[in-house]
């Protein structure tokens, strides 16, 4: 690492300001300091010092996603080779997965990361870290099958419609993992919400099992069943949920995966323990509201068994706790998450024609995040303005 430490030490002279190569700095700047931790610190006024920088947060939600990325790709290999009626062991299950999953996650960063830093340059601005994350969030909540060029038109629309046009990291208002999800399902419904897009091969019809399905719970739960089966109708046990082994979208199925991935952000106090309760909280309440009033089918799922469907659990960890688009006050916190697992088993019950209300409910929410932390800011303001006028009567 000395040996890398020095020839970037050598080179960097040519990049700095007023060197014939400076419209790169942005890039070989990005490069440096994600190798290495920044050599820049402040030099006047109060500042913290701190091991960590964006590039170091960022990294640490990728490896928290890693766990959801190796489960989908052997679910994805498990769950072609079901629909097909061929037994494999779970190394050929995975490296079928693994081909399938790559070009997503190649796709996405090329496209994203040119993005970002194209921007960079024209700006004259550091390269965002924000990517790292969104290039992995993406491939992660799309069907296995989806075609590339939609994959990448999404990923272009999420970074510059989503975010670049408010100024880049830290600026946009909505996730843009989910902004490219929102896309694809206006743009493209029948390949986002289709009952065999979530197998790799159903869509083309790969040599299927006669009676095969590949609807997803949800999708069940849409067309009015209120007992969950796999593709040969056979009924859906509470474990094979939690495990994950279900057709969904690549990285949202293992309730596991996503757990491990919780304790590592709640662990490393990136990710907000206070949105992740509440939002769960506000589920289960509003599933227990459905379970009560028990009028149709959708209203019969166990209240618990809606926490573990879909992209819920996924979004809870992943999503709703993105620190730029979420609320920043502590209270605000709870009031977000508490109203996105209220507004997510709403949806998902209320319109059968669309059952995963998860993406709708963060995207929402995102919306009014400001409005809420302005309120409880405000309502703190108030409260002290009193407590003054007391004091000086």
């Amino acid at each position: 690492m000395n040996f890398l430490r020095k020839q970037i030490d050598k080179i960097k002279p040519k990049f700095e300001k007023g060197s014939k190569f400076y419209f790169l700095h942005s890039t070989v700047d990005a490069f440096e300091t994600f190798l290495y931790v920044p050599d820049k610190v402040t030099t006047k006024g109060s500042h913290i010092r701190d091991a960590i920088d964006m590039k170091r947060t960022m990294i640490i939600v990728v490896l928290a996603l890693i766990p959801c990325l190796l489960f989908g790709m052997y679910n994805t290999g498990l769950q072609h080779f079901i629909a097909t009626g061929q037994e494999q062991s779970f190394w050929p299950m995975f490296w079928y997965g693994f081909l399938k999953v790559l070009p997503l996650l190649i796709v996405t960063y090329v496209v994203g990361l040119s993005i970002e830093f194209t921007f960079a340059q024209i700006r004259h601005h550091d390269v965002n870290e924000g990517f790292l994350v969104t290039g992995m969030l993406i491939p992660l909540i799309v069907p296995i099958d989806i075609p590339l060029w939609m994959l990448a038109l999404a990923t272009a629309f999420a970074v510059i419609l989503g975010k670049e046009v408010f100024g880049g990291t830290g600026m946009n208002f909505l996730n843009p993992a989910l902004t490219a999800r929102i896309f694809l399902f206006l743009a493209y419904p029948s390949l986002m919400t289709g009952d065999k897009v979530w197998i790799s091969g159903l869509i083309k019809g790969e040599n299927i099992v006669d009676g095969f399905s590949g609807e997803t719970l949800l999708g069940q739960v849409a067309n009015g069943s209120s007992v969950l089966v796999d593709g040969f109708g056979e009924k859906i046990n509470i474990i094979d949920m939690i495990v994950g082994t279900i057709p969904g979208s690549v990285g949202e199925t293992s309730v596991i995966a996503i757990l491990i991935g919780a304790v590592v952000l709640l662990v490393t106090g990136i990710g907000s323990w206070r949105i992740m309760l509440s939002v769960v909280l506000g589920g289960s309440i509003m599933g227990l509201i459905f379970n009560a009033i028990n009028m149709n089918p959708a209203m019969e799922i166990p209240w618990y068994e809606h926490l573990i469907l879909g992209g819920f659990l996924f979004g809870t960890v992943f999503m709703a706790t993105d620190p730029v688009t979420a609320t920043q006050t502590n209270k605000g916190k709870y009031i977000y998450g508490f109203l996105i697992g209220v507004l997510a088993i709403l949806i998902r019950v209320a319109n059968p024609g669309y059952p995963e209300g998860m993406m709708l409910a963060i995207l929402l929410m995102n919306v009014f995040a400001p409005l809420i932390d302005h309120m409880i800011v405000q309502s703190n303001i108030k409260k002290r303005q009193k407590r003054t006028v007391a004091v000086k009567s």
